[in-house]
């Protein structure tokens, strides 16, 4: 690591209470997708401070917002979030069960850690950036609604990402390694049935009920699911059953739907085949519905050659030294659920050799922190869940990593999280993060043939072409 870099990576740390502050106020003021109103403007009254140029309301999105300092190419994007979850409410250390507001909301993914670790690199690198003179550029995205809304994927379909050359981004965990593989692509739509209300007893025949097309909707995907191929999954919710009185012929309902399949042109096709059957519900009972699209997100292209350059940056930075009182928090809240802390490691889950190391390591998985960089691993493998930065990844070449913020094994969207956002076991992995992101970006502002490299495996990972999940009337909706 040459001076320069070591200098700007050093920053982080003399800026660290600021960082640490912004991410604490975020925890303090949870947001739910597409609502983070108060998260915005502290970000951007944020990269004003540290003098950035700050452009609001992106891609028509109230809560998306960018920061960029620089000029001319390579321009590396480095992604932040924000939004919350609902009914995780929890207060900050608390070992057991705690709301701060009974049902309300809580960071239970570590977003609040998430959008200030990576403001915290992007800072690193514009200060790299004034001080060797270099050419290019750093742009920091705020990005909403990722539990909800898949706001990179509505920023994807206008283009956005295209006039990136990388993006890079991390994630708060259980493990410091890289993110690789790839994962589902998903679309959600509401449907919201409108019939006609009657006595159910005295005047049946002149009503059409709008529950009974929800339950011919439903029971019509049930068999469906025997005709998909076996990587798609179909959810769904009731949100409305149009009331509580059994005697009257329910007038309104609506249920969301959930489509997913590992590569999102089949979540696409699939989502077309949902639509036919709610069309056939209508039929059949004699109503009308709205469909309503709510959001979608493609699945994750990996690039090995952009996790090896973050890789890099994880082992020469080095994993933080945990104090006492991070053990001590870690090891109190590993008593309150079950679970190994290896299994969301991605080597340990893809080689069984080094899942055996790992093993051991950890006494079988039961350390209360993985205190360690994880082997080097990349692949293309599958794992579960869904993210709008596969959306990213269709465009630019895109890598990301996760660092330790919380215990071994722990939940997700759980209380637990919630619990740890605001510690010091957190604020040590959102700045190992940031440093790593920033290294990984200054390398690819430096070196013109790291960045051709990952831009040749891109063309050949993306050759099929991005089939946007996002259709071309939707705007972003809050539920």
């Amino acid at each position: 690591m040459n001076t320069e870099k070591k200098t700007a990576l050093s920053l982080i740390d003399e800026r660290a209470s600021l960082f640490e502050e912004i991410a604490d106020r975020i925890w303090e003021h949870p947001e739910l997708s597409l609502k983070e109103f108060e998260a915005t403007g502290i970000y951007c009254d944020a990269l004003r401070e540290l003098g950035f140029t700050v452009t609001e309301n992106l891609c028509g999105i109230p809560t998306a917002f960018c920061g960029s300092f620089g000029s001319g190419r390579p321009v590396i994007g480095i992604l932040g979030e924000y939004d919350a979850l609902s009914g995780l409410s929890q207060q900050a250390g608390a070992v057991v069960p705690a709301p701060v507001v009974e049902g309300g909301s809580g960071h239970g993914c570590g977003h609040n850690l998430l959008g200030a670790g990576s403001l915290a690199a992007a800072y690193a690198v514009k200060r790299w950036l004034e001080a060797t003179g270099s050419p290019g550029t750093v742009i920091y995205y705020g990005c909403p609604g990722e539990e909800g809304g898949a706001g990179k994927a509505y920023m994807a379909r206008e283009g956005l990402w295209k006039q990136l050359d990388a993006a890079l981004t991390w994630h708060p965990g259980d493990a410091n390694q890289t993110a690789t593989g790839t994962n589902n692509s998903c679309i959600q739509v509401l449907y919201e049935f409108r019939g006609v209300a009657a006595h159910a007893a005295g005047d049946p025949h002149n009503g059409r009920s709008a529950l009974d097309a929800v339950e011919l909707m439903n029971i019509g995907v049930q068999f469906l699911r025997e005709h998909m191929t076996p990587d798609c999954r179909i959810h769904y919710a009731i949100t409305d059953t149009g009331g509580i009185s059994p005697n009257v012929v329910q007038a309104k309902a609506a249920v969301l739907y959930m489509v997913r399949a590992n590569r999102v042109a089949d979540s696409v096709a699939l989502q077309k085949r949902v639509d036919a059957i709610a069309e056939g519900a209508a039929l059949m009972t004699g109503t009308g519905y709205t469909r309503t699209f709510i959001d979608g997100t493609a699945e994750l292209l990996p690039n090995f050659t952009l996790e090896e350059i973050l890789y890099r940056n994880l082992e020469e930075i080095g994993v933080p030294a945990y104090a006492e009182e991070d053990w001590q928090l870690a090891e109190a809240l590993k008593k309150t659920y079950p679970g190994s802390g290896l299994q969301t490691i991605h080597a340990a889950c893809g080689d069984t050799e080094i899942a055996g190391k790992l093993r051991e390591r950890t006494a079988n998985g039961t350390r209360a922190i993985n205190d360690f960089l994880a082997p080097a691993y990349s692949s293309t493998a599958f794992f579960p869940g869904s993210t709008d930065v596969g959306d990213v990844s269709w465009l630019t070449p895109t890598a990301q990593i996760e660092t330790a913020c919380w215990p071994a094994g722990v939940p997700g969207h759980s209380w637990q999280i919630v619990a740890c956002g605001k510690s010091s076991l957190a604020h040590r992995g959102m700045r190992y993060a940031a440093k790593a992101i920033a290294g990984a970006a200054i390398d690819l502002l430096s070196d013109a043939e790291l960045l051709q490299k990952a831009h040749e495996e891109f063309r050949e990972r993306s050759a099929d072409g991005y089939v946007c999940p996002i259709e071309p009337d939707a705007i972003p909706i809050a539920l």
